[in-house]
């Protein structure tokens, strides 16, 4: 019995298999679906589904650079004792060399890829991760930069990844002061969290709000009923240059100077160096960031064993 295209996405949903898998299996059973999740079940692939509902919310930040090319992965577990876990930090980085070699387009191109070491792909072995430390394990994105000079940063054992990515004069990559630059710019991006690169990344529309925001804000406060229109706009200004210098990270205190911005800090470098040093990029991940974990009720979880 034949099957097509949908068959095998259907059988990837059911069971939470990758792709291949879910091929094989419906070759293997002549295209019928119940049977090819039996022959899953028996080759133990399967299993992974029972896991697969699991909140992934831990885990490891992960960057590097690989022959130039600076990456920064995020692979989740369900627990932080896994994110420790020898066998998911190696994983996590050889994902993040697939990432460096392969080029993947997306998430789902990496997947595809294969892992090092062997002809299985990233997500076979993903699924095979699953299966072995018994916890729910996922890839979960990633950000690749294959021109100018990146440097990595991992902070508090994979909680936060960082990449920062510059765009230097040829011969000046392996200068000790701009490591130490790129590695203080990620240290500072792990901390402060920048929202853009400089203030002129920030889009139009998102000033204008922050305005009306700040008008509102400016008139309902009963200090400034006597004053002119002309006034309250320049403290609108006043506030909207603090925007900057706390969400673009060329505008923020560079929090190892002394009262020096980080575009200043990076020119002075740059002087130092003899060469124009330009931030053309970075990239902050934090493990579980905008995943709801779960709340635990263990009061209503007893009650419910006792009913």
């Amino acid at each position: 019995m034949a099957f097509s295209a949908q068959d095998v996405k259907n059988l990837r949903e059911m069971t939470g298999v990758g792709m291949m898998d879910c091929k094989k299996a419906l070759t293997e059973a002549d295209g019928d679906i119940g049977k090819a999740v039996e022959w899953l079940r028996e080759k133990g692939l399967a299993a992974a589904q029972k896991k697969a509902g699991r909140i992934a919310a831990e885990g490891i930040a992960y960057a590097d650079v690989f022959d130039g090319v600076g990456v920064v992965v995020e692979v989740n577990a369900e627990t932080d004792f896994v994110g420790k876990n020898e066998l998911f930090v190696e994983f996590t980085k050889n994902v993040a060399l697939v990432v460096a070699k392969e080029n993947p387009a997306n998430l789902e191109a990496l997947l595809a890829c294969k892992y090092p070491g062997g002809d299985l792909t990233v997500e076979q072995i993903q699924q095979e991760k699953v299966l072995v430390i018994g916890e729910n394990i996922k890839v979960r994105r990633f950000a690749r930069y294959s021109t100018g000079f990146s440097v990595p940063y991992v902070h508090m054992g994979g909680r936060i990844g960082v990449i920062v990515n510059m765009d230097l004069p040829a011969g000046l990559e392996g200068k000790d002061a701009l490591i130490e630059l790129g590695r203080d710019l990620a240290m500072q991006i792990a901390a402060m969290n920048p929202a853009y690169r400089d203030k002129s990344d920030v889009d139009p529309s998102v000033i204008e709000k922050e305005k009306e925001i700040l008008m509102v804000q400016a008139k309902e406060d009963p200090k400034n009923a006597s004053k002119p229109e002309a006034i309250i706009e320049k403290m609108i200004m006043g506030r909207v240059g603090k925007f900057y210098e706390e969400n673009c990270l060329l505008q923020q205190a560079f929090v190892k100077g002394d009262k020096i911005s980080v575009e200043q800090h990076i020119a002075e470098v740059g002087k130092t160096v003899g060469g124009k040093i330009a931030i053309t990029g970075f990239t902050r991940f934090e493990k579980g960031e905008g995943i709801e974990k779960k709340q635990e009720d263990f009061a209503a979880e007893i009650a419910s064993l006792v009913k």
